[in-house]
């Protein structure tokens, strides 16, 4: 066989392609989950982490530290592998959920927190100067402010968690990766594989053309 018949057989990625979409569906629905429950919860910690009582911002400092560190992978197989030896048992979309949502808030966290101390002090004086209580200083104040200097970094945070929604295929999660891999193991042909990578970049190459746009509409920020 020749270098398209093996890595480009239109035929065999027509063949396996309703298993793909059925990947594709699971990832989007994954990456989904994971970026709106990890930047809700990021935006929390973050300001748990900047705001709480001492002993709570130490927490919060130890949470960011441990899952910006911590391997994925690692996170998920502990997640899914040994839980059930304490009697914890997940789905595997769970798992993979629960793993990316915790390092994807930690990350988040950290992101904002930058877009929040970048704010002059001036700005939380004057609020408080003014007689606004602390949730309306942080809601209508801090927030929109910080946001706009945190987009393009957490954007770029976000484009990264979504290319490792391929990591779930190892607790055989349906996702599009290991939908290509079980359809290259039933055509003994790596084309599927080579069509999921094609379905990665479909998704994906706009993110990242955001980001850089991002980058270059808020840089005055």
């Amino acid at each position: 066989m020749n270098f398209v018949d093996t890595f480009l057989n239109v035929d065999v990625m027509l063949r396996t392609m309703p298993m793909l979409w059925r990947g594709v569906y699971t990832t989007l629905a994954l990456a989904a989950t994971t970026l709106i429950v990890g930047g809700i919860l990021g935006v929390v910690i973050c300001l748990i982490r900047l705001y709480a009582p001492l002993a709570f911002r130490i927490l919060m400092i130890a949470f960011i530290d441990f899952f910006r560190a911590i391997p994925i992978l690692v996170l998920l197989i502990l997640i899914y592998f040994a839980l059930p030896f304490g009697g914890i048992v997940l789905s595997p979309f769970f798992s993979a959920t629960l793993a990316l949502t915790l390092v994807f808030a930690a990350f988040t966290a950290e992101t904002f927190r930058s877009g929040v101390e970048a704010i002059p002090k001036g700005q939380n004086e004057a609020a408080r100067a003014l007689g606004l209580p602390f949730p309306v200083i942080i809601w209508k104040v801090i927030l929109p402010q910080a946001w706009r200097i945190a987009l393009p970094p957490h954007t770029s945070n976000s484009v990264a968690i979504a290319k490792d929604t391929s990591l779930a295929s190892i607790v055989a999660m349906p996702d599009l990766l290991k939908q290509a891999t079980d359809a290259q193991a039933l055509t003994a042909n790596p084309s599927p594989l080579i069509a999921a990578a094609i379905m990665y970049l479909i998704v994906l190459l706009p993110a990242v053309r955001m980001v850089s746009y991002m980058e270059r509409r808020f840089k005055s920020y």
